[in-house]
C-alpha cells in the first residue's frame, strides 16, 4: 500500500466515509485522502455508519465487506436504496462472486487489498466525477410532481403527499421506482426498466422489495394490491391516471 502526495489542483471539500474495522487500513486511508484534501471521517461498523449518514453526509464511502457487526453486502444495499451517494468497496474478498454481488447490489467500483494508494485516490475521482456528469445532465426543470388518486409525488425532493397532508419521503431506490411507474402508467414494465439496468441476475430480488415498501405506502390493502398490479412472467403495472405539473 503506498502513499502519494497530491498537487495543487487535487483539492477538494468533497466528504467522504470510511466504514472499516482494521485500525490500520483505516488510518491509511484517512490519512491519504485527507492529504488530498477531502473531508473524512471512519466508522468501525455497520451501524454506526448508517447513523453517521445522516449526519455527515458523505458523497461517497468506502466500505470493507468484513465488518463486525453486520455483513458489508447488506451496508452497501441499504446506502443504494435508502442514501445518495457513491460507494467504492474495499475488501480482501477476492472472490468473483463477492464483486459481482457487490456491483449488483449497488456498488460503484470494487479494490481488493492489498491496494494503491495513489489508484484508491483515482477510483474515488472518478467516482464522483461520473456522479456529478450523471446530476449536471439531467434536465434543470426537475421540480415536476405528479398527482394520481389522492396523492402527489414531488420528484425533486423524493416526497410523496397524501391528500391530508402527511409527507413520507422516499429513499433514492423506492422514488427511483415510483417515477418509472408515473412516467408510464397501464404500461407493463419489467425488473430491467424499473431499476434502470441490464442483464440482472435471476436472483436479484432487489425490485420485489422496493415494490412491497411502495405498496405498504400506497395501497389500502398491501396483500391485495389494486395500484401497483404483478403482471405474472411479465412485470409490475401501475393502474392510475397520472397528472403532471
Amino acid at each position: 500500500m503506498n502513499s502519494h502526495k497530491p498537487s495543487e489542483h487535487t483539492k477538494t471539500n468533497t466528504r467522504l466515509l470510511i466504514v472499516e474495522d482494521d485500525d490500520g487500513v483505516a488510518q491509511l486511508l484517512q490519512r491519504t485522502l485527507t492529504g488530498f484534501q477531502f473531508q473524512v471521517q471512519r466508522c468501525a461498523d455497520g451501524q454506526s455508519a448508517l447513523r453517521q449518514m445522516h449526519l455527515f453526509r458523505p458523497a461517497l464511502c468506502i466500505v470493507d465487506l468484513g465488518l463486525p457487526d453486520m455483513e458489508g453486502i447488506e451496508l452497501v444495499k441499504h446506502l443504494y436504496e435508502a442514501c445518495d451517494c457513491g460507494v467504492l468497496i474495499l475488501t480482501g474478498r477476492d472472490h468473483p462472486v463477492d464483486k459481482v454481488m457487490g456491483l449488483e447490489l449497488g456498488g460503484d467500483d470494487y479494490v481488493t487489498k492489498p491496494f494503491d494508494a495513489r489508484e484508491l485516490v483515482a477510483r474515488v475521482r472518478s467516482i464522483l466525477r461520473r456522479r456529478q456528469q450523471a446530476s449536471e445532465s439531467k434536465p434543470s426543470h426537475q421540480r415536476r410532481t405528479a398527482t394520481f388518486m389522492s396523492w402527489s409525488f414531488d420528484c425533486a425532493s423524493n416526497t410523496l403527499r397524501e391528500s391530508s397532508g402527511q409527507e413520507h419521503f422516499l429513499g433514492t431506490a423506492e422514488a427511483k421506482v415510483l417515477k418509472a411507474f408515473l412516467e408510464r402508467p397501464h404500461c407493463i414494465l419489467n425488473r430491467e426498466q424499473l431499476l434502470d439496468q441490464r442483464d440482472l441476475s435471476p436472483m436479484d430480488r432487489s425490485i420485489d422489495v422496493r415494490i412491497s415498501r411502495l405498496r405498504r405506502k400506497l395501497e389500502t390493502d398491501p396483500q391485495n394490491p389494486t395500484l401497483i398490479k404483478t403482471v405474472y412472467g411479465a412485470g409490475y403495472l401501475f393502474s392510475a391516471i397520472v397528472t403532471w405539473s
